[in-house]
């Protein structure tokens, strides 16, 4: 297997590129002349929104990637203060991710799974927010992953039992930033934009 970046001969200028050899001949008809085919697949680039919801602070995080290597575009948070009306709280939401889909015109969108708290109030609230980042996503046709919490942990650090505080490093390391993201939602959410890639990197190709 031969990996070739820019500029190499018997791969593209401008993307990275996977090259294996496939058939070995002779050309002319008694020439010593040897012609190595290959085939080629181009590593498609995408750019992948990840998605924290909560009802409070919904965090997200957006990055462009070519096969494993990603780069950090943007990230952020869209806060509700708890004094307005809740469901003015959720069309805050929804308004505010629009715009952040309408600007960096993502292609492809992550989410963690939501998961089951002893706080129920907690838990519907975080439930309302995520109703309404989905539907965001279904009007601007952008197709969701959704992951669980260990799948992120163990796509971002290699181990299913990181703390926060050690996804929030990896996550730092792995956008080569200077300081880890924060809040911890815009963390999260770039976490699980990360986790997309690496779980998905090998269907990004054009043949």
């Amino acid at each position: 297997m031969i990996v070739r970046k820019k500029r190499k001969r018997g791969c593209g200028k401008n993307s990275l590129e996977l090259c294996s050899p496939r058939v070995l001949w002779r050309v002319p008809a008694g020439s010593s002349f040897l012609v190595t085919l290959y085939n080629v697949k181009k590593m498609q680039k995408r750019r992948v929104i990840g998605i924290d919801p909560g009802l409070a602070h919904t965090g997200f995080g957006i990055i462009d990637a070519i096969g494993n290597n990603i780069r950090l575009v943007s990230y952020g948070v869209i806060e509700t203060p708890s004094t307005e009306e809740h469901g003015t709280r959720l069309l805050a939401i929804y308004n505010r991710l629009i715009a952040v889909l309408m600007e960096f015109k993502p292609e492809q969108a992550a989410m963690e799974e939501l998961y089951f708290a002893r706080n129920v109030s907690s838990a519907l609230s975080v439930a309302e927010a995520k109703g309404v980042v989905t539907m965001c996503l279904s009007q601007q046709a952008l197709p969701l992953c959704m992951y669980r919490p260990n799948q992120i942990k163990y796509a971002v650090t290699g181990t299913k039992t990181a703390d926060k505080k050690t996804v929030e490093q990896y996550v730092k390391i792995l956008l080569n930033l200077e300081v880890e993201p924060k809040p911890d939602h815009a963390a999260d959410a770039l976490a699980a934009a990360i986790t997309h890639v690496f779980s998905t990197a090998e269907k990004n190709y054009i043949l």
